[in-house]
């Protein structure tokens, strides 16, 4: 009876085993993803989430900054970009451009027929608050004279869902310019 109790017993160890090698073996398998090219399997890493979040908001800062203060003596160009940036940015990015249009800005850059462009020195993003910090030099010139300016922003990052206009599926909220001034160029 000691026998076949234990082999009973040694049974269901050796079975509850294997049930469990299989299953963890099942759950590594399905988080692994694999990409066919042509008839060849090569497998896919997975970034973690974390990192990915800070390299995209990072993006998203760039490209939204790129968009509001790349702008050449042009009014469809302008239109079009800066509209590219309000998709990017809840309604602080729109009262900052109404306040450059109702400044004259955007008809001073095109009567002069300046060009307008941005450079990203940094941008400090501190992931818990999801707020930013962007630091810019931008560069005006004009026929007469040239202009460089230093260009910091700061602001929080939301995030929404995935557009066409908003591939990052984030936006830029209480967005304001904490310093625009001139420096000798």
């Amino acid at each position: 009876m000691m026998t076949v109790l234990a082999t009973i017993g040694g049974c269901v160890i050796i079975c509850g085993f294997t049930v469990w090698c299989c299953l963890s073996l099942v759950t590594k398998e399905r988080e692994q993803i694999y990409i066919l090219d042509g008839d060849i399997p090569f497998l896919a890493e997975r970034a973690r989430l974390e990192a990915d979040f800070t390299m995209e908001a990072k993006a998203h800062i760039q490209l939204f900054h790129h968009y509001f203060f790349n702008l050449p003596p042009d009014n469809d160009y302008i239109k079009w970009t800066v509209g590219k940036a309000m998709y990017m940015a809840d309604g602080t990015a729109l009262k900052q451009k109404q306040a450059l249009d109702e400044n004259g800005f955007y008809s001073d850059i095109i009567s002069s027929s300046a060009v307008c462009t941005i450079m990203c020195d940094s941008i400090q993003f501190d992931e818990r608050e999801r707020k930013f910090t962007y630091y810019g030099t931008q560069l005006i010139k004009r026929r007469t004279r040239d202009l460089k300016r230093s260009m910091v922003t700061t602001g929080f990052i939301e995030s929404v869902p995935r557009t066409r206009n908003n591939p990052h599926g984030l936006m830029i909220t209480n967005w304001r310019t904490i310093e625009n001034k001139d420096l000798a160029y």
